[in-house]
């Protein structure tokens, strides 16, 4: 009886260890409200028939009492997440920390000691927020970039492809942490000026600033190894244009003017071809009032040679 009392005890013991082992498995509604909720979480993205998502899975099993221990944070993994494509463009398997709902997509191997090397590393968020008013003081680009290289993502609230590169652009900061400044700007609204002075048009749009020049990102891949490359040597690939000085009070009077030009022109031609006819009365008006100055020119040519003929014979 007391051998198999113990052996009882054993397999409580067992499978008590067994579960605490084991990730969470989350719902995509319960991990909205724990990436609301919860400072810091780490979040496996994972999908059946997956080799590598299991090799991540086993990692995170035995790591996750450390993440709890030493950074406070929670370990969970989340089955055919509709939410995967929002953090990781290549949707599963993708391993995400989330620092204070500011997500980070780790871009390596499923190894243990990398995993968590790059978490504790991390732990607070690696892109910086920029704005028309501190810009230029604080990346310098036009003065020669004292501060160090920039590689700056101009992004929108409306653009869906911003939102989904959002933890891709931390994974990118954090890798070149300390050796480039990563940083974003919203291009539509406190980074207005700033993407029309750079002239940036589609977003997302990626320009690395470095000792006065700006080069802009064209690479068909936006992850973290093609970006991290592109900084360190590829835009050496790309054309450097100078970067263009601080528009003037005047140089921004006149470019209102031109876009309210085009704004009216636009305007007038969408009327016009909503409405023809107004071609057609214009024209006919056109027409009328060219006539009618030929035929004033030709009435003053006759009236001109009579004049003279009465003024001569006044004269004789």
């Amino acid at each position: 009886m007391r051998i198999k009392g113990g052996l009882c005890c054993l397999f409580l013991l067992w499978i008590v260890n067994v579960e605490s082992q084991t990730l969470q498995s989350v719902s995509d509604d319960e991990l909205l409200q724990l990436i609301k909720n919860k400072e810091k979480l780490i979040v496996l993205f994972t999908k059946p028939n997956c080799d590598t998502c299991n090799d991540f899975a086993k990692n995170l099993e035995s790591l996750h009492e450390d993440f709890k221990k030493h950074f406070s944070a929670d370990t969970v993994k989340a089955a055919n997440s509709h939410l995967a494509r929002l953090y990781s463009p290549t949707k599963e398997p993708a391993l995400v920390f989330f620092r204070h709902g500011i997500p980070l997509l780790y871009n390596g191997e499923p190894d243990d000691n990398e995993i968590y090397g790059f978490f504790e590393q991390n732990q607070t968020p690696a892109v910086k927020e920029l704005t028309d008013k501190i810009f230029e003081h604080i990346t310098q680009a036009a003065t020669g970039a004292t501060t160090g290289d920039w590689f700056v993502m101009f992004y929108g609230a409306s653009c869906v492809e911003c939102q989904r590169l959002h933890a891709v652009w931390e994974g990118v900061g954090a890798t070149l942490r300390a050796r480039v400044n990563v940083a974003r700007i919203d291009a539509n609204l406190a980074g207005a000026n700033t993407a029309k002075r750079f002239k940036v048009g589609k977003l997302p749009a990626f320009l690395f600033f470095r000792l006065g020049k700006v080069y802009r990102y064209d690479l068909p891949k936006n992850d973290v190894k093609s970006f991290v490359a592109f900084a360190q040597d590829w835009y050496k690939n790309a054309k450097g244009e100078p970067v263009p000085l601080l528009a003037s009070p005047f140089d921004e009077v006149v470019d209102w003017c031109v876009e309210m030009i085009k704004v009216w022109v636009a305007f007038g031609l969408d009327i016009l071809s909503k409405h023809p006819w107004i071609w057609q009365i214009g024209g006919t008006g056109f027409g009328l009032v060219v006539l009618t100055g030929v035929i004033a020119l030709l009435k003053a040519g006759r009236s001109r040679p009579a004049k003279e003929a009465k003024k001569e014979k006044k004269s004789k």
